[in-house]
């Protein structure tokens, strides 16, 4: 029931994105629900590799480059799915940092719960 929870707030935090950062624009609540299942499992499979091969830059920007990694997948998200459009590094930037907070704050949530 959580992952269910989880999977809706993330699709309801991507169809929030276009309305407080420009140069993002989602065209339906289904794209929006392929869009948060896939950008799960780039998160599963591919940022764990990003962050091994830039642990040295990593470590010098004490952890924000991970921010950079997080963008650089979202941006990745939006040629996969259709009907998501990121138009450059910095909307992906931020749109990645708005879907990660909302979904940051919704498992501390539903993990207060238990």
């Amino acid at each position: 029931m959580k992952l269910l929870a989880k999977w809706l707030i993330g699709s309801a935090s991507l169809l929030a994105a276009p309305y407080i950062i420009p140069g993002i624009s989602i065209s339906n609540f289904y794209s929006a629900l392929v869009a948060v299942f896939i950008l799960g499992i780039l998160n599963i499979t591919i940022r764990p590799i990003l962050l091994f091969f830039t642990l040295p830059i990593n470590m010098l920007s004490l952890g924000l480059f991970s921010l950079v990694v997080n963008a650089i997948i979202f941006w990745f998200l939006s040629t996969i799915v259709k009907g998501l459009r990121v138009d450059g590094f910095v909307a992906a930037f931020l749109g990645a940092l708005f879907v990660s907070a909302v979904m940051f704050i919704t498992d501390k949530i539903l993990r207060n719960e238990e």
